[in-house]
């Protein structure tokens, strides 16, 4: 400290915030805590004083997202608000030193800030004045990826798949809307100003579709489109937004795989699980009924020269269930019980998680220990046989009552599956433990007729085949 040296990062850390919070309260403006900011100026600094500077109020007639990336993401200064979220034209910044000569450091910081806001409104007002749709030409000159054509092609696939998505979801007055979104969706990457800014992608495409007359929703749906941007954010609120940005990561995630460059161990260079994570989100949150391989038929459609293998058509869907698995387990449901519904083979989204969602609850009840027993019973000899014919001429009664109260129950199971009804479709599987239980008391199983041994045993895989509609339950910690 006598030497000007905060050695402490925390001390360095909570000095600068009460500063910066210090000065925010006397020039009557709000902060919004950046942590990653408040992080990176902790760092840049061994002695931290605060200072307080403003710029011109005519810059903010530019939109305040690109104010705020210049301070922030070129300064590094932290922007003030008013009370009503309103940008004001002062920031404060955080010198290294003392506060010796604090009125030049000012004055030169605000130098250098005008400079960059010049920028920036230079780029606004050229930008604004070409219209999004005459970018498009200019998409063909920027690659989206070797091996799978210019963001040109990327934007004619996004609003081909947007189109069948659309007409799937039978979103026949929005498609208009949607189609538009799609087009428009990329045109702000070739402007002035995102190229200056790259993190302003879609932020931008908002504000000039509004100044360009676009209907509200279709400029919001650029915006969106590449929303979830990070773990935590949000997904698109519009369907426009939904309906592009499922379309966008669904295109880059077929093409990727198809030209070989899938994720391995930690190494994601193309951010294929965000991109991955984004779709499991937009499925959730929208309520998109979309098994995994219709979106990747969907998308095949779409793509002229470039296919899937199966096995990578099969890699793609587990790459994307894993994203899935770790939601599912970041919201506090069981490894097992997850594994257990992701091993039934269904691939709806929505419905996997409508059924780990149910299975949890369930394992809170009484009878989750009967369903686990009947499954284990009946797996543990039913894994000896394959899948055969039932000789009924050498029934016993046993036989026929367990293939009569196996009969009802898939016709049930079936039924109430297929309408979403998880928990009553999960009593019922309990409760057929008690046609197995009676099985297994009047019934040898492994009887030394071979019709007859073979019979059962066929009877049991039935069974256990009606359960993995559901799941695998063998696959439960409480079940081993």
């Amino acid at each position: 400290k006598e030497h000007y040296v905060l050695v402490d990062a925390a001390e360095r850390q909570n000095t600068i915030w009460n500063q910066i919070e210090h000065l925010a309260q006397k020039n009557k403006g709000r902060l919004r805590k950046d942590k990653r900011l408040l992080e990176e100026v902790t760092n840049l600094v061994e002695y931290p004083t605060a200072f307080c500077g403003e710029f011109s109020q005519d810059y903010l007639e530019v939109p305040a997202e690109v104010l705020i990336t210049a301070m922030k993401g070129h300064q590094r200064y932290f922007p003030l608000e008013d009370e009503t979220g309103e940008l004001l034209p002062k920031f404060i910044g955080v010198r290294n030193g003392a506060d010796n000569h604090l009125k030049k450091v000012i004055k030169g910081n605000e130098k250098v800030l005008a400079a960059r806001l010049d920028d920036a409104r230079f780029f606004f007002e050229e930008d604004s004045q070409i219209p999004l749709e005459d970018n498009l030409e200019r998409l063909k000159g920027v690659v989206f990826q070797d091996g799978l054509g210019s963001m040109f092609e990327k934007v004619e696939r996004i609003v081909r798949l947007s189109s069948l998505i659309a007409e799937r979801l039978g979103l026949a007055a929005q498609k208009d809307n949607i189609l538009r979104c799609a087009t428009l969706a990329k045109t702000d990457l070739v402007t002035q100003m995102v190229y200056e800014f790259p993190e302003l992608q879609g932020v931008m495409g908002e504000k000039y579709a509004l100044l360009q007359g676009e209907d509200p929703k279709v400029a919001l749906g650029i915006r969106e489109h590449y929303q979830p941007r990070f773990s935590g954010d949000a997904v698109p609120g519009t369907i426009e937004g939904a309906i592009v940005s499922l379309a966008d990561k669904s295109d880059t995630l077929f093409g990727y795989f198809a030209i070989g460059h899938v994720p391995t161990g930690s190494q994601d260079p193309f951010a294929l699980r965000r991109q991955a994570y984004g779709v499991v989100q937009a499925l959730i949150e929208k309520d998109l009924p979309f098994s995994l391989q219709d979106l990747i038929d969907l998308t095949a459609q779409c793509y002229q020269n470039i296919t899937l293998a199966p096995e990578q058509c099969f890699a793609l869907k587990e790459f994307i269930l894993a994203r899935l698995r770790v939601r599912l387990l970041n919201q506090g449901h069981s490894y097992d019980l997850i594994d257990a519904v992701l091993a039934s083979g269904d691939d709806r989204i929505t419905k996997l998680v409508k059924k780990t969602q149910t299975l949890s609850q369930f394992q809170q009840t009484p009878d989750f220990k009967d369903l686990l027993t009947a499954f284990e019973r009946m797996s543990h000899l039913a894994g000896r046989t394959d899948q055969g014919e039932l000789d009924q001429t050498v029934f016993q009664k046993a036989d026929r009552d367990f293939l009569s109260a196996f009969q009802e129950l898939k016709r049930t199971c079936r039924k109430q599956l297929a309408a979403g009804r998880y928990g009553q479709a999960l009593i019922n599987l309990a409760k057929f433990r008690g046609p197995v239980d009676q099985f297994f008391k009047e019934a040898m199983i492994m009887d030394k007729n071979p019709a007859i041994r073979q019979n059962r045993l066929t009877l049991l895989k039935s069974a256990v085949d009606v359960y993995r509609f559901y799941g695998d339950f063998g696959l439960i910690v409480g079940n081993k």
